[in-house]
């Protein structure tokens, strides 16, 4: 029998009915109530919404119950899911829901307000509020009357990219390529039953999809899904009222943390950080003030997400993304698909069992990132003699001044070095004379104050001089997506805006 994400699931059902699946602020529910939850509602897809195997259904909610026994539903159903991002207002929506050719959407009570908005654009859109439908919910066991099962291969989530240039595209994941990679991520997080997850993150986000939920709930662990995201230190009060013992989060969470006093017993075993680079300067404080691993790693949606970790029990390199997961070949490659030795630089390729199909509708855009087997990251990097893996930068985000390369992510982690610099991100200014030149944007510390002179002399210690940003702005937050990522397109945008405020 082939296996699929609904059938691994029930296998964690059938080996521990009773054990707590998902803890949800005081609110507990046990694997074999998630099951019928979305035993139920998959069958109600199918008989009463019209759902056939192959058709998208969209997951538009915030982090919620809900969202966990929806996206089983949907995989019950023999259907493809659709996550999110549950910040987006109409407009954006809009776009996904005709290129995944959406009829139905799992919703909230808060965003199943926007139903007649959409209609206009979508008369035939329909949107099941799954809080308002909870009531007696999952207290029955359903009709058995067997239901279309999915095999490996079948798409299981198309995911949208963030789309941080141009219009997000859908990256087409199968049963077989989440399977994997939870597989992989089990290795490498040397999950267990016991393990209890901490989910502070979005749950429409590719890592938190796979690592967040899919990951406990096939181990056969649990999930602690964050009710209370403010103030932090409520957020972590459920976490250690849960007793959770792996935390993933991004890097300014961790920078929060090393810098304010909190001064709670963790119970955390390990930290994971994704998302965006983590600075070497956290890194280091963080594990300094807690005494728990963090574990930088690295992955994109495209596969699924996870790709490379650094080893829990081996050698950590701060800057490090670390080793390929389990099953996970990565190579760096030149332009013409040479790979290359360790030392050079150039795009990360990913190749395994968790790399997607391709791109939703798009085969043209698959044929630019799919190349003899190989995924096209986008990301320049390089590897070391002892086969860890860097990022250097985005590809589109590397600079050529005056000819040579020139890798933001450098300038920004001696820039995180500077007493007081918070948050930093460096793009490119177009420059008749050398091409393009680097600008720096950075956050003070709280009470802290920048002097752009001095950052400039402390940058010109540590850098070539065609490296150190004649301008530096001194901002009060960064632009960032939902899922934390700093939004360079923005910056390039209004740069000149920025530039002119700050002189």
């Amino acid at each position: 029998m082939s296996m699929n994400l609904w059938l691994a699931f029930a296998q964690s059902v059938a080996a521990q009915p009773e054990k707590t699946a998902l803890f949800w602020g005081d609110r507990q529910y046990s694997y074999t109530e998630l099951h019928l939850r979305a035993a139920e509602l998959g069958r109600s897809l199918v008989s009463e919404h019209g759902i056939r195997p192959g058709d998208r259904v969209g997951l538009w909610m915030k982090n919620c119950p809900q969202f966990v026994w929806g996206l089983f539903a949907i995989f019950h159903a023999g259907a493809v899911a659709v996550p999110i991002n549950n910040f987006f207002k109409p407009p954006e929506l809009r776009f996904i829901v005709d290129d995944a050719g959406l009829d139905l959407i799992l919703t909230d009570s808060e965003l199943a307000v926007f139903q007649p908005t959409l209609a206009e654009a979508h008369p035939g859109l329909r949107m099941l509020d799954l809080v308002a439908l909870d009531g007696e919910a999952g207290k029955t066991a359903p009709s058995q009357t067997p239901l279309p099962e999915s095999a490996e291969s079948d798409l299981a989530v198309l995911i949208y990219t963030s789309g941080t240039t141009g219009q997000p595209k859908g990256a087409m994941l199968t049963h077989g390529n989440l399977l994997h990679n939870v597989e992989s991520c089990r290795i490498v997080l040397q999950t267990i039953k016991d393990d209890r997850l901490a989910v502070m993150l979005p749950v429409f986000h590719s890592y938190m999809l796979t690592v967040g939920l899919l990951l406990p709930l096939i181990v056969g662990g649990s999930v602690v899904l964050v009710k209370s995201l403010h103030p932090v230190r409520n957020a972590l009060q459920e976490m250690i009222q849960a007793q959770a013992t792996i935390l993933p989060a991004i890097p300014q969470f961790y920078r929060s943390l090393a810098t304010h006093g909190h001064s709670m017993p963790f119970p955390f075993r390990i930290c994971v950080s994704g998302a965006a680079p983590l600075p070497g300067q956290v890194l280091k404080e963080f594990e300094e003030k807690f005494k728990i691993p963090l574990i930088e790693g690295y992955g994109l949606s495209e596969a699924s997400p996870v790709v490379t970790k650094n080893p829990i029990n081996g050698k950590r390199i701060p800057g490090s993304i670390g080793l390929p997961i389990p099953g996970v070949e990565v190579s760096i490659q030149d332009e013409q698909g040479k790979i290359l030795a360790p030392g050079e630089t150039g795009e990360i390729c990913v190749r395994g069992g968790n790399v997607m199909l391709g791109y939703w509708k798009q085969p043209e855009e698959t044929a630019k990132v799919l190349r003899d087997g190989w995924l096209l990251t986008g990301d320049i990097g390089h590897r070391d003699a002892e086969g860890y893996f860097y990022v250097t930068d985005r590809k589109k985000d590397m600079l050529l001044v005056n000819g040579i390369n020139v890798y933001p992510r450098q300038i920004e982690e001696v820039l995180y070095h500077f007493p007081g610099v918070k948050e930093a991100a460096v793009v490119g200014k177009p420059d008749d004379r050398r091409g393009e030149q680097p600008v720096a944007f950075v956050v003070p510390q709280d009470g802290a104050h920048l002097d752009v002179k001095a950052i400039q002399d402390f940058l010109r210690q540590e850098l070539a001089y065609y490296k150190v940003p004649k301008h530096i702005v001194v901002m009060q937050a960064l632009p960032r997506n939902a899922t934390g990522k700093i939004l360079k397109t923005t910056l390039r945008e209004k740069m000149n805006e920025l530039l002119a405020t700050s002189v």
